[in-house]
């Protein structure tokens, strides 16, 4: 079995801890299974679709359309303060800090940075936030290719490849941390509703019972464990709750609406076909 944590290594130092975090709490639980690298540009799918997941961080969006959906292990609570201890994220709509923009809709006419067409954080929130927003479509004048990672999104606006992008907020604060030579140059000017945070989940035939209980429980008290808690603070993170998997199932209903809408209203004049709906 496999454990990774691609979602969240924002850097290779960040990916380091996760890597050490995820080995002592796979120790803990007496789980053998291998922590692996899985590194961009990769696509998550590919890691997704394999059959002995241990624990491996996924989008919800995509657990929320997985059949069958695999196991719910445990979700991160991010310990920054805004994040209210709950297992939870939004969307944080990021621009150059010496950009003219103070609002999101200041940027309208212009280029926006999305990740992978099945992001929740990267794409699908936007695309929902959107369609509340009282303008005329089309909105942006682009949408540039995939940028595939919170850091790449990141990199093409400081770049000056793209005006806006969203970013998950719990990455952002990783990439505050371990990337502040590109973090100083942006600036936020607007965040999406917050929604359950990506779990880490199992392969639903990969585990007994018993090993995915220990997993879970494993988890559940890593904050109680002084050395992986030293690791834990070094991530941003408060502990591991037990998700819900009716709380993502809002995910699924919310891009459904929002392919929908915009399909029957242009958000570009021009769409990378990846984006293409």
């Amino acid at each position: 079995m496999i454990a990774n944590a691609r979602m969240y290594s924002v850097s290779a130092e960040a990916g380091a801890v996760w890597r050490e975090l995820l080995s002592r709490i796979l120790a803990q639980a007496g789980v053998p299974a291998t922590v692996i690298d899985h590194p961009a540009p990769a696509p998550l799918e590919e890691l997704w679709n394999r059959p002995d997941l241990a624990a491996v961080f996924m989008c919800g969006l995509p657990f929320s359309r997985a059949q069958p959906q695999p196991v719910l292990i445990a979700a991160p609570i991010p310990s920054p303060t805004e994040f209210l201890g709950a297992a939870a994220y939004w969307s944080d709509f990021v621009v150059r800090a010496d950009s003219a923009f103070r609002t999101v809709p200041d940027s309208f006419g212009r280029r926006i940075a999305f990740t992978v067409p099945g992001s929740q954080s990267g794409c699908a929130a936007a695309l929902t936030y959107f369609m509340a927003v009282p303008a005329r479509a089309p909105l942006f004048s682009e949408v540039i290719a995939p940028t595939i990672t919170p850091l790449g999104a990141l990199a093409a606006v400081v770049d000056g490849a793209a005006d806006i992008a969203p970013i998950d907020s719990y990455a952002l604060r990783l990439l505050r941390k371990y990337r502040p030579d590109l973090t100083s140059a942006v600036r936020v000017v607007g965040q999406t509703l917050p929604t359950p945070i990506p779990p880490l989940v199992a392969s639903a035939a990969s585990a007994s019972e018993k090993d995915l209980a220990a997993l879970q429980s494993a988890f559940l008290q890593a904050h109680q464990n002084p050395s992986q808690k030293s690791l834990m603070d070094e991530l941003l993170l408060l502990g591991f709750a037990e998700p819900d998997p009716n709380a993502y199932v809002v995910l699924r209903e919310r891009f459904d609406a929002a392919t929908a809408y915009w399909r029957s209203n242009r958000l570009a004049d021009r769409t990378h076909p990846a984006f293409a709906l």
